[in-house]
């Protein structure tokens, strides 16, 4: 017999719906609910706005299991529920602002991942203060959370090209600040 901790997401998943037992999602969220809380805060800065809103996405994922197919980690799933939550919830206190659908290309060139992930911790922590929601949130899930450009075209609902120029936006946005900041890309 396999402990409850050594169930897999899928096989929880598969328990939760068959059951509706709370215990079993009780487990999802114990292996899950600090990244959501951080994943909040970085777009909040306020704790117990970020404890709100972890929350409210655990409740949402609950109430939605049934839709997860199972095409992607159940994690990829969630912190794309993560993001679109936190992401409506700034749009509706008019934080941010759409961004436009149709994408102009940038004349910056490309910033090679190599020289965006050699930037200092210390610079970047600043530099993701200082960019909008919208970057941060397609930064994180591709480089924090790992995402494929296909899992963020569905996160999104966005095309490739999109989704690429927006992550490219996004990382050269992040290497000017950090220039500014005496930290040369070279």
């Amino acid at each position: 017999m396999t402990t409850n901790e050594a169930l897999t997401d899928i096989e929880l998943i598969a328990r939760i719906t068959r059951t509706n037992d709370p215990h079993w999602f009780g487990i999802l969220y114990d292996r899950y609910s600090k990244r959501v809380y951080n994943k909040c805060l970085m777009f909040v800065k306020d704790p117990t706005e970020a404890e709100d809103l972890a929350h409210d996405i655990f409740v949402k994922a609950f109430l939605h299991l049934k839709q997860f197919r199972g095409s992607s980690l159940f994690s990829t799933w969630l912190f794309s529920i993560t993001y679109n939550f936190c992401i409506s919830y700034l749009r509706s206190r008019k934080d941010i602002c759409e961004m436009p659908e149709n994408e102009i290309a940038c004349a910056q060139d490309e910033v090679p991942d190599e020289d965006f992930l050699s930037l200092r911790v210390m610079h970047l922590e600043q530099a993701l203060t200082e960019i909008s929601p919208l970057e941060k949130m397609i930064l994180l899930m591709k480089y924090q959370d790992d995402m494929s450009i296909k899992e963020i075209q569905d996160a999104l609902n966005l095309g490739e090209s999109a989704v690429k120029m927006r992550l490219k936006r996004s990382k050269n946005r992040v290497v000017e600040l950090c220039n500014n900041y005496k930290q040369p890309i070279t």
